[in-house]
């Protein structure tokens, strides 16, 4: 019994996420819908969660879950361009953005003076 209110709860509290899209283990596909943010210069040769340098010239990425490693395919909705990154690092921590895109990565899809893209991104390979 108490097995099934605890997993009662979890489910809940999961569920309670909205907007924090999390991927399942053995889910075929993954896609997020939000706002994509740049690192700034200061990052530059520091420490990655993943334990690599930031470098603004690779095609890089900091999600919130998704494993290190995984290679998204990232949309600028305002005008379908798109970069494949790989995910080596955790973020963003403000609230409303979903990725943060290395500094070739973001310039690819958009101009860096916008500072923030609104963004569809996908699961291409883990």
């Amino acid at each position: 019994m108490k097995k099934i209110m605890l997993i009662a709860l979890l489910t809940a509290l999961l569920s309670g996420c909205a907007g924090h899209s999390v991927p399942n283990e053995g889910q075929s596909s993954f896609e997020q819908t939000g706002k994509a943010s740049y690192y700034a210069a200061k990052f530059e040769n520091r420490k990655t969660a993943s334990g690599e340098l930031y470098k603004s010239t690779k095609l890089t990425a900091a999600h919130r879950s998704l494993p290190f490693g995984t290679r998204v395919k990232v949309t600028n909705l305002a005008n379908d361009k798109t970069v494949v990154v790989r995910i080596n690092d955790r973020g963003p921590f403000v609230k409303g953005r979903i990725i943060d895109l290395s500094k070739t990565a973001f310039s690819s899809i958009g101009r860096l003076s916008e500072g923030l893209l609104m963004v569809r991104f996908e699961v291409v390979s883990e």
